[in-house]
C-alpha cells in the first residue's frame, strides 16, 4: 500500500488542488489521512478506484 502526496494525486487524477479538496468535502473524492502534525497523504488505492470509476461512469452514458 503506497501513500501519495498532493502533487502525485494531482498528478494521477488531474485534478487541482482546490477541486481536489472541494471533492473530499463533498463527498466524491478520497479523503486524505494524517501523516503526522500537518502532513496528509492519500491512499494510492483510492486514487486509483476514483479514476476507475470516473472511467467506468464515461463509458456508460456519462452518468457520474
Amino acid at each position: 500500500m503506497r501513500i501519495l502526496k498532493l502533487q502525485k494525486v494531482k498528478e494521477k487524477s488531474g485534478k487541482c488542488r482546490s477541486s481536489i479538496y472541494q471533492g473530499v468535502k463533498d463527498g466524491t473524492f478520497p479523503a486524505p489521512i494524517k501523516l503526522g502534525e500537518r502532513g496528509v497523504g492519500w491512499i494510492e488505492s483510492e486514487v486509483d478506484n476514483w479514476i476507475e470509476a470516473r472511467i467506468k461512469a464515461s463509458r456508460n452514458g456519462g452518468a457520474k
